[in-house]
């Protein structure tokens, strides 16, 4: 998927229907900024998540409901982080060929 003015940007959220969304252009308009916002507070929660998760399996005491639970947020969270290093691989790929001379 190919825009003028580069590649599509895959977005860190899918459609209603479950399927990626992606942004056209230079990455320098209002959709950009919010993806970035978006991104950046996904990572956050993921490192949240990952401390509050060592400290519930450190305690034995912890119930299997709460476990589930915990396991259920941790692929949540680990999807969007997938999704989030997808979109910047693909950028950083894009700006790498960008830079060499037969453009590709």
């Amino acid at each position: 998927m190919r825009a003028d003015s580069g590649e599509a940007r895959l977005l860190p959220w899918t459609a209603a229907d479950g399927k990626p969304c992606y942004l056209l252009g230079g990455g320098a308009g209002t959709v950009s900024r919010i993806a970035d916002r978006v991104e950046s507070a996904q990572l956050s929660m993921a490192g949240h998540l990952l401390g509050h998760a060592a400290d519930l399996l450190a305690d034995r005491r912890s119930t299997s409901v709460q476990v589930h639970y915990l396991a259920c947020r941790l692929v949540e969270s680990l999807g969007d982080v997938r999704r989030v290093a997808e979109s910047r691989g693909r950028r950083l790929d894009e700006s790498s060929n960008a830079d060499e001379p037969d453009g590709r």
